[in-house]
This record gives C-alpha cells, sequence and structure tokens, in this order.
C-alpha cells in the first residue's frame, strides 16, 4: 500500500501548530516542494530551508505565529483539511472550484499546469483534483 505524503506533510504541520511548535521537519519530493512554496508564498510559512542528512533530503519550516499566547482558550490554529484521498479522488472543473471562507482561505489543487491555488486556477480557467483546504 502506498503513502499518502500529502497527508502527512498536512498531519504535520496541523500537529506542530497545535503544539505551539515553530519548526517542523518534513520529506523533500516535487510534491512537497511545490505545496510548500504555495504555503510560503501565502504567507502559513515564514521560512523554508532545505537540508540533507544521510543522503536524504528534506525541508525545515518555520510556521508563523499568528496567535496570542497569554490566552490559550483564544486560539488562532492554522486549519489544514485534506480532500482528495488516495481511496477517493475529487475533482473539480473551475467554475465550481469552492471558496473557503468567502475567498479567505484557500484551496489547493493539482492541475495539468502543475500545483496550484484556486485563485490561479480560475483565472488560467483550468480545473484539477482538488487536495486540501487552508484557512
Amino acid at each position: 500500500m502506498g503513502r499518502d505524503t500529502i497527508a502527512e506533510i498536512i498531519t504535520s504541520i496541523r500537529n506542530t501548530d497545535m503544539d505551539r511548535k515553530r519548526v517542523v521537519r518534513i520529506g523533500s519530493t516535487n510534491i512537497t516542494e511545490s505545496l510548500v512554496k504555495i504555503l510560503l508564498r501565502e504567507g502559513f510559512i515564514e521560512n523554508v530551508r532545505k537540508h540533507r542528512e544521510n543522503n536524504k533530503p528534506f525541508l525545515v519550516l518555520t510556521l508563523r505565529h499568528r496567535r496570542n499566547r497569554k490566552r490559550p482558550y483564544n486560539r488562532n490554529i492554522l486549519n489544514l483539511k485534506r480532500i482528495s484521498r488516495p481511496g477517493l479522488r475529487i475533482y473539480s472543473n473551475y467554475q465550481r472550484i469552492p471558496r473557503i471562507l468567502g475567498g479567505m482561505g484557500i484551496v489547493i489543487l493539482s492541475t495539468s499546469r502543475g500545483i496550484m491555488t484556486d485563485r490561479e486556477a480560475r483565472e488560467a480557467k483550468i480545473g484539477g483534483e482538488i487536495l486540501c483546504y487552508i484557512w
């Protein structure tokens, strides 16, 4: 059975954010690098470094803190949700790509032109597989 690398990335980032840690380390593949570039461009990640250890590449992500540390119950958690998965693929054309929080969140899609956000896909008028929601 294969690994779902996108779900592993999302889970690692979500768990690190919930633990209020700043740094997460994930394996480096083409898919993870393109997802991380989108997260960096959209402002969910502060910094990305690429390292190699024992001839295996990995990425070190520094998460952006958007919460008040004095009040534990008023937390602004980074929300990531995997939509399409290996057992059930979800596709959409460019007209039916959902808007998350009225456009405040982003949808990441895998299209014929690579991995891109919902805004880029609507502008290019191409649809694809909905990978995840981030808000």
